[in-house]
């Protein structure tokens, strides 16, 4: 069952979803960011996790009914972690932007999301010894290097963009609090590999019913699950001290009833983009077999590599400095680099 390379397409697949999902976001008007982040996470982290799970596996009932209890818990409770560093990252993007944020917040992510889970079961050894894994760890360093030359290139942007004084002064306002939102985002996002492992048992009895590929679905009801309660939380917290919980309904018998409902529109495209991550990172996973330790960090790589393209596509570095696009231009080459070697890696493992 197991196919590195055709697992590496389908982390291709979710990375691709995941760099264009909050593109919608930039479309919403009058709405206050918890009202749109609540309305997102309730399509990606609650409904869809729960209607793919019963579309993709067999005897749904019979594997919840035969599943641990434990793994369920575990997961759901490592779930609550990821969805506050899922909210941190949004948080980070107010006062930091796209480019930094994900710098910061996906190179820690890839390096702690990747080397944690094996350290903490002392399988690291093990897989030092694998075939390919000297390639596949190279391929990581230069991926975290990648990340964060592409979060510089990201700073000379904005630099080039704005240079006036206050919008510097403004930048350095900001900046502490954003490093710290980031820096929260990295770390817990990472959390999110850990819930996945955690939830493997429920995996394991969806694949005895003839879940296959998609045997990783049922982990997400739980690990997203945790995801929305946190959200929920932060955003109703958010809504009462801001007292914009009427958002939701304040344009419903007006003129401006359109305007709602592509808001809702923009909200629900972003949660699918966001859970498309989720539903094919499970599969590529799976896929990866014994090199799956090796997935978060793919996964990180190929996000912020499609997120530059997507970037240049946008035409969002049409006006930068020649040293920006050299930037740009070797972080590209180094996610691009990173990416071949853990896939020559993984396919030599698995050869």
């Amino acid at each position: 069952m197991a196919n590195p390379l055709l697992g590496i397409g389908m982390h291709g697949v979710g990375a691709l979803s995941s760099s264009v999902c909050y593109t919608p976001q930039k479309k919403t008007r009058a709405w206050s960011w918890q009202t749109y982040w609540m309305a997102q996470a309730a399509v990606c982290w609650l409904l869809l996790p729960i209607l793919v799970a019963a579309l993709t596996t067999p005897h749904l009932r019979s594997v919840l009914g035969q599943a641990p209890r434990s793994a369920m818990l575990d997961s759901f409770l490592l779930g609550l972690g990821y969805g506050i560093g899922g909210t941190a990252f949004g948080v980070a993007i107010q006062y930091l932007g796209f480019s930094v944020t994900y710098a910061l917040s996906i190179g820690i992510s890839c390096v702690v999301g990747t080397l944690l889970p094996p350290l903490l079961s002392h399988q690291m050894g093990a897989l030092l010894r694998r075939s390919g894994s000297d390639c596949i760890f190279a391929g990581i360093l230069v991926a975290t290097a990648g990340i964060f030359l592409s979060g510089c290139a990201g700073k000379l942007r904005d630099r080039d963009a704005s240079r006036t004084r206050d919008a510097e002064i403004k930048s350095l306002k900001h900046l502490r609090k954003g490093l710290f939102f980031a820096v929260v985002a990295g770390l817990l996002s990472a959390v999110f590999g850990l819930a996945l492992d955690a939830g493997q048992p429920l995996a394991d009895v969806a694949a005895r019913y003839g879940a296959g590929q998609f045997q990783g679905n049922i982990i997400l009801i739980f690990a997203c699950g945790g995801a929305f309660v946190t959200t929920a939380v932060i955003c109703l917290v958010l809504h009462i001290r801001e007292g914009s919980l009427h958002e939701y309904i304040a344009f419903a018998d007006g003129p401006e009833r359109r305007l709602l409902a592509a808001n809702f529109g923009l909200a629900t495209l972003t949660g699918v983009l966001w859970y498309g991550q989720f539903f094919f990172y499970e599969i590529g996973h799976t896929l990866m077999g014994k090199y799956s330790f090796v997935s978060w960090a793919l996964h990180m790589s190929m996000l912020v590599l499609f997120s530059a393209f997507v970037g240049l596509f946008l035409r969002e570095w049409s006006h930068c400095r020649p040293r920006t696009i050299a930037a740009l231009t070797v972080a590209l080459l180094l996610l691009v680099g990173a990416v071949a070697a853990i896939g020559w890696g993984s396919y030599q493992g698995g050869s």
